[in-house]
């Protein structure tokens, strides 16, 4: 294994591991000016203020239930009226049943009148019932409490002037009074010879019918006003979390990146979105409070070196411009100045891009493949003694590129934490208790301090490093790397004496169903 001598290829060497996962850098978007929109017919200024959902959605419902009620409670009352009906007419067709019994052989052709009078004289009609007998050529004759007005009512007359051809029953007025009425042909030798006509007096079932309805009604009422009510204050209820989310949206967008709804103490539909929209507003934010700080860590760590390419140059231009020993060597390290700082952007850029959705392409990886393909590319990095350890069977599903990258990060920084001829180890394993994939790179170094450990994370951080080469994003770069794939990357002791560095990758990322 050869060393690299030359400064600014050594720098190339190290600070390009990060070129494959960044990839090329993506142009920042042209801000669009933003024209203003006048006031339309339509517009919120325009229109007049309608009441609120609550109430509209309140109406709706109680109109929909208003409409149902109101079905309910007339299919109720006409079942109602048709029962009483049918038991009126049920008790009429008994009392033909016992007239036709009686009068089996009438004599002479008005011998069915005189019959139809002693039936009358000897039979009890039920209350409020009435019967006519019709014969023509003779003179009707009628029984009950309203015989004389069924005889002089103007529907009953043609009946008993002429027998009907069928027997029908029906509810009519008659007499004042709202009466089922039965009317069928009396026969004899298989013709017919007189009409039969009966009434009933339905007064008191429909005053059974008026109470039901008025009953009815009153519970209608009722549960219209509890529905109606019900129905306003649960949405008015659901209404206000999303009320409360667009009172803070609206102070989100005025700036007030803190705001939350908290906790709606309910595991439905309403806590779900309010803890959906907390998270969402957590990632916002977080994503914005590392864009200013990238923006901020961009700022600071190129004005550096462009600061220090101007002092060289300006100092080639006063003093040793016919030099050509000179505006070589000053050529060269301006030169590694530049290569630092697009290996900066680059880096800076990754990490700008690792909260983005579409950050990670993954695609089914054979995990030793990968491993050995990382271990034989740190071979060049410097003269250590790189060693492979024990490696899982398995496929996983992750971005090739960017685990790549993020190992040999990891790897770099353990050259920059070692010396010539120390032991640098790269292993993955399967842990079987926390069904976790563990991509581990050992180190003999020195090793990180224990308080230091979180401080290591951060971008720019460089605490055990032996050189000032470098950026201090390796471990960020691996940390944003391993979080993107579900997972996290932790620092600890290794049994080499220095620095162990572990991704941990969820049991998810593995395609496998066996691992060995």
């Amino acid at each position: 294994m050869s060393a690299v001598t030359a400064p600014a290829t050594a720098r190339r060497a190290t600070e390009d591991l990060g070129d494959e996962a960044a990839g090329e850098p993506v142009p920042e978007p042209r801000p669009r000016a933003r024209r203003p929109v006048p006031p339309t017919a339509g517009s919120s200024a325009s229109r007049r203020r309608r009441p609120g959902t609550a109430v509209r959605l309140a109406v709706f419902h109680g109109g929909v239930l208003a409409l149902v009620l109101g079905v309910v409670t007339v299919a109720l009352v006409r079942q109602f009226s048709t029962s009483y009906e049918k038991v009126a007419a049920r008790g009429l067709v008994q009392e033909l049943r016992a007239f036709s019994t009686a009068t089996s052989a009438p004599t002479g052709r008005c011998g069915l009148v005189t019959e139809a009078v002693s039936f009358f004289r000897n039979h009890e009609l039920p209350a409020g019932t009435a019967v006519a007998i019709g014969v023509p050529g003779c003179r009707d004759v009628a029984s009950g409490v309203a015989a004389a007005q069924l005889l002089a009512s103007r529907q009953v007359v043609p009946v008993l002037r002429a027998a009907p051809s069928r027997a029908t029953a029906h509810a009519e007025r008659l007499a004042g009074a709202e009466r089922e009425v039965l009317t069928a042909a009396i026969t004899a030798g298989g013709r017919p010879v007189g009409s039969f006509v009966a009434a009933v007096d339905l007064t008191p079932f429909i005053g059974d019918r008026d109470r039901m309805l008025r009953l009815s009604v009153a519970e209608a009422a009722v549960a219209l006003l509890a529905g109606s009510a019900s129905a306003y204050w649960l949405l008015r209820r659901l209404l206000r979390t999303v009320g409360r989310i667009t009172t803070t949206a609206e102070e989100i967008e005025s700036g007030q990146l803190d705001r939350r709804l908290g906790d709606q103490g309910t595991d439905d539909e309403v806590g779900q979105l309010a803890t959906t929209f907390d998270r969402m507003l957590d990632r916002v934010e977080g994503a914005m409070t590392s864009q200013r700080r990238l923006l901020s860590d961009v700022s600071h760590q190129l004005r550096t070196p462009l600061t220090v390419a101007r002092g060289h140059l300006e100092v080639l231009q006063r003093t040793a411009v016919d030099d050509p020993a000179a505006v070589s060597e000053t050529l060269a390290f301006v030169v590694d100045e530049l290569d630092h700082m697009s290996a900066l952007t680059d880096r800076l850029l990754l990490l700008g891009r690792a909260m983005e959705p579409d950050f990670l392409a993954p695609v089914p990886l054979d995990l030793r493949a990968l491993l050995a393909d990382v271990h034989a590319a740190a071979g060049v990095l410097a003269e250590r003694r790189f060693v492979l350890g024990p490696v899982a069977d398995v496929t996983i599903v992750a971005d090739e590129a960017k685990l790549r990258g993020a190992l040999l990060n990891l790897l770099d920084n353990a050259v920059k934490a070692t010396g010539p001829g120390d032991m640098i180890r790269l292993s993955g394993a399967f842990d079987l208790r926390s069904g976790e994939l563990l991509l581990t790179i050992d180190d003999g170094g020195p090793g990180i301090d224990a308080s230091q450990r979180q401080t290591a994370l951060a971008r720019f951080s460089r605490p055990g490093a032996d050189d000032d080469r470098g950026s201090g994003l390796g471990l960020a770069i691996a940390k944003a790397v391993a979080e993107a794939h579900g997972g996290s990357l932790e620092i600890d002791d290794s049994d080499l004496g220095g620095c162990r560095v572990t991704i941990r990758l969820p049991g998810s990322v593995v395609a496998d169903d066996e691992v060995t």
